[in-house]
């Protein structure tokens, strides 16, 4: 999620138009389209495979104080807390930052290229590597934790995340599950025009979750199997019905930034950001805010930057901000980390590409949408649709990608074009197994129904 920083007073916000302008000024020419990819993974104790505390020893803190030694990052704090870090400046503008429970997250730089992004994870699960070992802690890519139980989930001091806690029970049933045991994969996208946007959100909703089938890797609950392919992405669906979900207003006639807007406005807040301080406005209503009416402000305004804030609460299978979020895939490490944006950038940023994942998902109904929706974290490549299945979906979006990216003919140095980060995928749809269907396995094979083994076989 997200990290605020002080800077320099945003403009007031006057009107709706204002809103809608802002996401608008996204919009980029095909040549500036940029790819950018964040990536969590849990932490745990090397050897006993505990969740990591903040303080102590062998705590975040000391790790992340590890990273700032050796590798020149620099703190970004809450008060006398470390609660994310930053590249000096002039040196990239990746940033690392704590989830609730701890997890570990490389929000990357916006770059050009799918080479640049394996350069960028490499570089960073290197360092993460090095620091870790340093401090006694490993790096674990799923989508869920497998041991952890919920009450025993470490607490990390950052002030938003206190508001979402008290927050997150009173409108569902597994939104501290989402905070404190889930890890995702994703990526963020260009457009170059509102009706560039509109198509580009319609095929990626339509297609998340064929890739919540691809990248699922959450079998694991408390040391069990929990009946799901991707559990991750069922938290998801008992978490906020306000800010999650499918959004099926974005297939009306009609969309466009302004439908956007009305259902931000209507989504209710979190949060304030004041002075270094996080104002609980749970439930509150930006409407009544853009009116000075809300209670915790009484006759203030919001800024551009609060408009900002908002947008970062809503958490649907794909995000609109100033470029669009793919939001569907389970954590995991570094061939499905360049996989997945591999896999969109290869669906979106040809044209071509893009014209033919539309005529697979246009006449697909709102109902079929919600359907594999929900089927798919529990039976992922199995899930039936029509007269076939996803995994035969899959296979159909995974060769419009590659032509994609064969056809962006972005080269290394080497001579070589992106698709070699689709191989995760093609490899994966050969199989017809996703990760999931390789823990459940082992589980109930080579490692005998322990799942300590995971810590070994799946870490960084």
């Amino acid at each position: 999620m997200s990290t605020r920083q002080d800077g320099a007073p945003s403009p007031t916000i006057r009107a709706r138009s204002d809103l809608v302008g802002w996401i608008a000024e996204g919009e980029k020419p095909k040549q500036r389209w940029l790819i950018g990819t964040e990536h969590e993974k849990f932490p745990f104790r090397i050897g006993s495979h505990a969740p990591i505390p903040y303080a102590g020893p062998g705590g975040i803190r000391a790790l992340m104080e590890e990273m700032i030694r050796r590798f020149g990052w620099q703190p970004i704090t809450e008060g006398e807390h470390i609660i994310a870090l930053k590249r000096p400046q002039g040196e990239g503008s990746e940033t690392i930052s704590l989830e609730p429970g701890g997890q570990f997250e490389l929000s990357g730089a916006p770059v050009t290229t799918l080479h640049e992004t394996s350069a960028e994870t490499k570089r960073h699960l290197d360092e993460v590597s090095e620091a870790g070992k340093a401090v006694g802690i490993g790096f674990l890519g799923v989508g869920f934790a497998p041991s952890l139980r919920l009450e025993d989930a470490p607490r990390m001091p950052k002030q938003r995340y206190g508001v979402m806690t008290g927050y997150m029970p009173k409108v569902g049933t597994r939104g501290l599950d989402m905070m404190y045991r889930t890890c995702t994969i994703q990526v963020n996208l260009d457009f170059a025009s509102e009706a560039d946007m509109v198509k580009k959100l319609r095929v990626s909703l339509a297609l998340q979750p064929i890739a919540t089938a691809l990248f699922a890797c959450s079998p694991f609950t408390e040391g069990k199997l929990n009946g799901f392919k991707s559990a991750r992405s069922e938290v998801w669906k008992h978490t906020d019905a306000n800010r999650t979900g499918m959004l099926p207003f974005a297939f009306e006639n009609g969309m466009g930034y302004e439908r956007y807007v009305d259902y931000a406005l209507d989504v209710p807040m979190y949060f304030v950001y004041r002075n270094g301080r996080y104002i609980d406005a749970s439930g509150s209503s930006f409407r009544d805010f853009m009116a000075g009416k809300l209670a915790q402000l009484p006759g203030e305004l919001p800024t551009i930057d609060d408009w900002s804030d908002h947008l970062t609460t809503l958490f649907p299978e794909v995000r609109l901000k100033r470029f669009l979020e793919m939001r569907g895939a389970d954590g995991g490490r570094w061939r499905r980390i360049v996989g997945l944006p591999a896999y969109w950038v290869g669906l979106l940023y040809d044209e071509t590409a893009l014209d033919a994942a539309w005529d697979l998902v246009k006449d697909w109904t709102a109902e079929e949408r919600q359907t594999l929706r929900d089927e798919v974290p529990r039976a992922g490549f199995d899930t039936r649709f029509r007269r076939t299945n996803v995994l035969e979906i899959a296979r159909q979006t995974g060769s419009i990608a590659r032509a994609g990216l064969a056809a962006r003919a972005r080269l290394s140095p080497d001579g070589a074009d992106e698709t070699r980060y689709l191989d995760y995928v093609s490899e994966t749809l050969a199989a017809g197994r996703s990760p999931a269907d390789d823990l459940i396995a082992k589980f109930n094979g080579e490692w005998g129904g322990k799942v300590e083994r995971v810590f070994e076989d799946y870490a960084f």
